[in-house]
């Protein structure tokens, strides 16, 4: 099939874009990179009457360091990112990026994109909720922020309104003592994620703060904190055993199966994800770990 019909235009400015995308009155869509809206034009699962296309818009292509954060504009592609020195500041982020898609895809994918298009087997909505992303968003009123954890309210469904926009997306840098983990399990890779996990395990002291975020098992992604289970299992011997990851798997065990919710499909079932979600989550889950215990060994020496 083909895509409907339908107008489009190009503004140059984010101003612009905000006042076209006000103008369809619910019934446009924002482009960038089009590796998520393109086949839904195709297939006729959307039928906008315009389509606004960002790419022109000045400031959207930048990437920038500033207080803290490294914040992606709109236009960005996947496959910057995944070069980019810059982005190296967020090691889960650079983590995550070769299992998005294939190169090719990436090459025209955008992070925010992806992140405005919540699919729930995604990569990027999941690191964004780990890390505490912020999301930013222009629309008519101006611009405000919201916690990634926030943005995401269902299945392709966000705090996003009719007539905003996704103008960046700011991760956190990466403090010393933090240690991350990445995977996913896949059919063919670059398929849609039956499971996936994105860890973050900070030390600081005493401390240890330890996140999950499961994505491909719910309708958005899922975010628990862990460290009271990571906490026993270190403590317990399981960090020096060389079993963490086989502790882990047991300590999670109640987690993971209130993590996935998602039903059963052609695919998976709810069970089978689960056993791969705890599977997945306490492999990485110790590896965070480690690499945070690494990263603090590396400063006081």
């Amino acid at each position: 099939m083909k895509a409907a019909p339908f107008a489009y235009v190009r503004p140059s400015s984010l101003s612009d874009a905000v006042a076209e995308l006000a103008a369809t009155e619910g019934e446009g869509k924002v482009i960038a990179g089009g590796q998520s809206l393109t086949p839904v034009l195709a297939m006729r699962l959307a039928r906008p009457e315009t389509l606004i296309d960002i790419t022109a818009v000045a400031g959207l292509d930048q990437i920038v360091d500033a207080d803290g954060v490294v914040e992606i504009g709109a236009t960005v592609r996947q496959r910057r990112v995944e070069r980019d020195p810059v982005c190296s500041m967020v090691p889960l982020l650079r983590a995550a990026m070769p299992w998005v898609g294939h190169r090719e895809i990436r090459s025209r994918g955008t992070v925010c994109g992806s992140v405005a298009h919540a699919d729930p087997a995604a990569e990027l909505p999941a690191v964004a909720s780990c890390v505490d992303a912020g999301v930013v968003i222009a629309g008519p009123g101006g611009s405000r922020s919201v916690l990634a954890r926030e943005f995401f309210t269902g299945a392709m469904m966000t705090a996003l309104g009719q007539d905003e926009i996704v103008s960046a997306v700011r991760f956190p840098v990466a403090a010393p003592g933090e240690g991350f983990g990445f995977a996913e399990i896949a059919r063919r890779h670059g398929d849609f994620a039956l499971a996936g996990v994105a860890a973050r395990v900070r030390l600081d002291g005493e401390t240890v703060d330890a996140v999950l975020t499961g994505f491909g098992i719910s309708d958005r992604p899922v975010t628990r904190a862990v460290s009271d289970e990571l906490i026993t299992v270190v403590r317990a011997g399981g960090s020096e055993s060389g079993r963490m990851a086989d502790d882990l798997r047991e300590a999670l065990s109640t987690v993971a199966d209130e993590m996935v919710d998602t039903d059963g499909d052609a695919h998976a079932s709810r069970d089978y994800r689960r056993r791969l979600f705890r599977t997945l989550a306490a492999r990485e889950l110790s590896k965070a770990y480690h690499r945070a215990r690494s990263d603090i060994d590396e400063v006081n020496e």
